[in-house]
Order: structure tokens, then C-alpha cells, then sequence
């Protein structure tokens, strides 16, 4: 083609042409936690009974035994695993995020890598990199379009994630540098998923949905179908569609130097991530103080207009308790956790509970940076107790550590569908770039033998 070259096919080239070898040690690390963290929160999720729902619905129309769901016995074609395997990776709001575009990318791309490995074949190395380089391609689009794209209402963790998925699916299936870039723009067709939805299990839909659609997506442009040069950026293309004119500076800039996979975070609680530093700071006051919560009268949290947009919300079910400011002051405060107990059905019911989160009063803080909270919490003698955390854990200036992730990965694989050798699958992940089959992890996740 004449003139620069659009973003899809500069994006595909980097795709097609980046080898393992190119990624700095620290990006490398950091997409061995993704696809780990992203193995325990599906694993976590495997029998929940909205998974079985999946399943049962997807077996309907599923095709050829292809690939494995992670933490189940059953084989499905690799567009319904992959579906599957992105709703339980993202179910419990446990998965990792990118800050700056609250991009969850893992749960769409890790599947697609997971389920054409299975089907095709893939060294350790081969996976790991599909999946760096779909997390990278669906963050840097979500830069490019953030935060109107996400503020008009489009859930970002879809809409982006099927560019990701493409991207992997592209890599491990060997498109060139030209049908990558059709993939790409073949994926901006299928972009979709609503933040009104966030509440429900459609919200898990979606990033489904991003898995299925981008391995469809890639396969389409591997069989010769084309996508418009422009679809990405074009004047009606899918960035203006969605949202306001694309900063492309943001989408391409530092292309291969600097990796969007290092800029992820994983989080110690499974609730929305702008709710993690008012866990903390409440958690921090109940230890510091010994508070009795009987004398509790009010409690305020501060914070920016992000943490008050998604998290001042009434709950009436622990999908509404996850992105709750008021149910995660309440529970914190209650139970001195905030694990996945204390945003199950039961404890959002709890009469407890539903008493306290009626005391907690959520205000807008200007002055405080995205991601920040002030809780304060008045007493009945009169005292009023204040803890403000700037910089919550598993955040990038506080990160989980890798012990921590693989403590948090073994804790969820307990609730498994099938019996999982966690410190198996533990291993193999770390060791992934060294092995020449990585169908032992695939096998390993679905409770066989490596």
C-alpha cells in the first residue's frame, strides 16, 4: 500500500516479526504471572454454577472435542473453550488489570493462546509470546481510545481484548505481517460489550466473546477474507465509531521498547480494582485500632471520580457487591477480609452487613490520584479514625509478589471442578519458555498429566 502504514498493519508486522528472545527479562516475568493468575482465577471459577450454564449451552452447538477447559473434564472446539475458559478467567473480578486503561487483557487472550496450542501445537515459548503480544496490541489500543471509550460505556476488557485475541491468534497460527493486519480489522467489526452490563454475567459474555471472536477473526484472514485498511482509525472506523479520534502516538509510540505487559497488575482482592485501596485502608484501621463495629456511626471514603463512577452503587447481589465502595467498607470492616467469602451471595445478604454499608458514604476527593481512597470512620465516643492509601496493594508501586500470585493461584484451585496438581501447573508456568510442548500446561489445567 501507498503512504504510512495504518495501525492495524503496523500493529501485525510487530506481531508477526517480535520473537521471545526480544522481550526484555522483566516483560517476560510479567506475562508468566498473567497467564498463571489468569489459570487460577478460571480454575477458581470452574464450578461455579453460570460456568455449567456455559457449558451446557455451548455443548449444544460445540463442534469437535479440540481444546480443554481449565479446571473441568469436558473438550469442546476451540471457539467454545476458548469461550468458556475467558467467562471463568474473568468471572470473580479476580484477574489482572492495566491501570491505565482498567483493561483486564489477560482473560481474553490467554484462552485463545490456551486453546490454539491445544489444536495446533506451540512451544512454551510460542504461547508465552502470543499472549505478550495480545496483551500488548489490546492495551495499546485501549491507550489510544482511553478514557472516553470506556466513559461513553463501552466495557474496554471486550472491546479491546478482541483485538488481542486476534493478535495471538494470529502469532501462533503464523500469519504474515498482511493477513495479520486483515485479522486486526476483521476483530474491529466484532469489537463489543457494554459497562451497563458490568453488574451482570453478560459482562462475562462479553469477554467470551473476545476470545471466540478473535481466534474467528484470524482464522477468516488466514482463509483470505480482508478487512479495510483504515478499520481501526479510519474516519468510520471502529475508534471513532466507539469513541473520539484515536492518539496513535499512544497506540504506537515506543512500539517494542516499551511493553504494555509490564504496566499489569494482579490483585489480592476479587472485587473491582478502583475498590482495593478502600479494602486496605479499612483493613489497615480495623488492625491498627481493634475497632468495635458495633460502635461504628459512619464511614466516609474519599476518592477520585473514577472510584465514585463505578463504585457508589446499592447492592442487592455479590455481582453488585464487587464494584460496591459501600459493600467492600462494610465487609472489610466486618470480617477483616476481603477475599472471595466476603463478596459471596451469603455475605452480600447478610443483614450484618447490608446494616453497616448503609453508614458508608462515598465523596469525591479531587486532590486524590486514580486509585487512591481516605476512609474515615466516626465512633460513638466521638472519635474519628482516618487512614488514606495512596498506592493500594498489588499495585505498581506495591505488587504482588511471585509467592503471593502463586499463593493466591494454589487458594482458588481448591474450589476446582477437577482435581488440579496446582504446584504442577505452578512449575510449568514458571518454566513454560523452556519446554517444547506447551500442551502440558493445557493438560496440567484440565486435571490430566503433563
Amino acid at each position: 500500500m501507498q503512504g504510512s502504514p495504518s495501525a492495524g498493519e503496523t500493529l501485525a508486522a510487530f506481531v508477526a516479526t517480535t520473537s521471545w528472545v526480544d522481550l526484555p527479562d522483566a516483560a517476560k516475568r510479567q506475562t508468566k504471572r498473567a497467564l498463571l493468575n489468569f489459570i487460577g482465577c478460571a480454575l477458581g471459577a470452574s464450578a461455579d454454577p453460570a460456568i455449567g450454564a456455559a457449558v451446557e449451552v455451548l455443548a449444544d452447538v460445540s463442534g469437535p472435542p479440540q481444546a480443554g477447559l481449565i479446571g473441568r473434564h469436558e473438550r469442546f472446539d476451540m471457539l467454545s473453550a476458548s469461550t468458556i475458559n475467558a467467562i471463568a478467567g474473568n468471572f470473580f473480578d479476580f484477574d489482572d488489570t492495566h491501570l491505565a486503561t482498567v483493561i483486564h487483557p489477560a482473560a481474553p487472550v490467554a484462552p485463545v493462546a490456551l486453546a490454539l496450542t491445544e489444536r495446533f501445537g506451540a512451544s512454551g515459548s510460542d504461547l508465552l509470546m502470543a499472549l505478550a503480544l495480545g496483551i500488548e496490541v489490546a492495551c495499546r489500543i485501549g491507550n489510544a481510545v482511553s478514557p472516553a471509550h470506556y466513559t461513553r460505556g463501552w466495557h474496554i476488557t471486550a472491546t479491546c481484548g478482541v483485538f488481542g485475541a486476534a493478535a495471538a491468534a494470529a502469532r501462533l497460527l503464523g500469519l504474515g505481517p498482511e493477513a495479520g493486519a486483515h485479522a486486526l480489522g476483521i476483530a474491529a467489526t466484532e469489537s463489543a460489550g457494554l459497562v451497563e452490563n458490568l453488574t451482570t454475567a453478560a459482562k462475562n459474555v462479553g469477554v467470551g466473546n473476545a476470545a471466540r471472536n478473535g481466534i474467528l477473526a484470524a482464522r477468516m484472514a488466514q482463509a483470505g477474507f480482508a478487512a479495510a485498511p483504515l478499520a481501526i482509525e479510519g474516519p468510520l472506523g471502529w475508534a471513532r465509531a466507539a469513541g473520539d479520534v484515536p492518539d496513535l502516538e499512544r497506540m504506537l509510540g515506543g512500539l517494542g521498547a516499551d511493553w504494555e505487559v509490564g504496566a499489569n497488575t494482579f490483585k489480592p482482592y476479587p472485587s473491582g480494582i478502583v475498590l482495593h485501596a478502600v479494602a486496605d485502608a479499612c483493613l489497615a484501621l480495623l488492625a491498627a485500632h481493634h475497632i468495635d463495629v458495633s460502635a461504628i456511626m459512619s464511614v466516609t471514603v474519599a476518592g477520585d471520580a473514577l472510584l465514585l463512577a463505578r463504585g457508589d452503587r446499592v447492592v442487592s447481589t455479590e455481582r453488585d457487591a464487587r464494584v460496591s465502595i459501600q459493600h467492600t467498607a462494610a465487609a472489610a470492616l466486618l470480617t477483616g477480609r476481603a477475599g472471595l467469602a466476603e463478596y459471596a451471595p451469603a455475605m452480600a445478604a447478610d443483614p450484618a452487613v447490608a446494616t453497616l454499608r448503609a453508614r458508608v458514604r462515598p465523596v469525591l476527593d479531587a486532590a486524590l490520584p486514580k486509585g487512591a481512597a481516605r476512609v474515615e470512620i466516626a465512633l460513638a465516643d466521638g472519635r474519628v479514625l482516618t487512614e488514606t492509601v495512596l498506592h493500594a496493594r498489588g499495585s505498581l508501586t506495591a505488587p504482588m509478589s511471585d509467592e503471593e500470585i502463586a499463593a493466591k493461584v494454589a487458594a482458588l484451585a481448591q474450589a476446582s471442578s477437577v482435581p488440579v496438581d496446582i504446584e504442577a501447573v505452578i512449575d510449568t508456568v514458571w518454566r513454560l519458555d523452556e519446554l517444547e510442548d506447551a500442551g502440558a500446561l493445557c493438560r496440567l489445567v484440565s486435571g490430566g498429566r503433563p
